[in-house]
């Protein structure tokens, strides 16, 4: 089976194989977009290739778009993003469509970017280890961006200090501040209460907040005594 994924333009071809576990999620608000999801993946499911190429096609540039912010290398990116459709595919018959497509498909690509940061991380401490017989290093601490900045400006400082922040703060913070998900949501794709986003979310923002003065100080919010 060939399945239309996303290239460098957001629509190339490309046939794999993988595997996932879908786990059902809470419902979301049943708008025109929710049902025309449902009905290309019943389509889908009937054997209409079409049919997943057009849902593929629509969701894939949110689904980049996810990545490249908790991954940080849009090749990268590229790659779970094209992964994740492929692990859709194969676990279709596992969706339940009285549940938000979108949510469960969320699911899938939260999870194997969560991998593919621990699989780098588990690299770079090799690596660094080998380094440290002749150099030695320091560990950086966790941060980035205050919540008054704009939009732009937080993508910005996201990018150059999410790293210090653990796989599953700098989920709740994308999932949050830009993808704009509420927490009821944010929990049925982390597999987790509210009250655990709510606090991921809240160390967060503190993280960040400090490194953003001590890396951006020009937009760094006055402390009060």
């Amino acid at each position: 089976m060939s399945v239309r994924l996303i290239s460098s333009n957001g629509a190339g071809v490309l046939s794999a194989a993988g595997s996932a576990v879908a786990v059902p999620v809470p419902p979301e608000p049943d708008g025109p977009s929710v049902r025309d999801d449902r009905k290309l993946v019943e389509m889908a499911r009937a054997g209409d290739d079409d049919a997943f190429a057009d849902l593929v096609e629509r969701r894939s540039a949110g689904v980049f778009a996810f990545l490249r912010r908790m991954l940080g290398d849009p090749e990268e990116a590229r790659d779970i993003a094209q992964l994740t459709f492929v692990r859709v595919w194969e676990n279709l018959d596992r969706y339940n469509p009285a549940w938000a497509f979108s949510t469960w498909m969320f699911r899938i690509a939260s999870n194997l970017a969560i991998d593919s940061i621990r699989s780098r991380k588990t690299r770079d401490r090799t690596e660094a280890e080998n380094l440290r017989l002749i150099k030695g290093g320091r560990d950086i601490k966790e941060s980035d961006g205050p919540a008054q900045l704009s939009q732009r400006e937080v993508r910005r400082v996201f990018e150059a200090c999410s790293k210090v922040l653990t796989e599953r703060q700098r989920l709740v913070f994308v999932l949050r501040e830009f993808e704009e998900k509420e927490s009821t949501e944010i929990a049925a794709i982390m597999s987790c209460t509210e009250s655990t986003v709510r606090n991921h979310l809240f160390q967060a923002r503190r993280l960040l907040r400090d490194e953003v003065r001590r890396l951006f100080p020009e937009y760094a919010p006055a402390r009060t005594s």
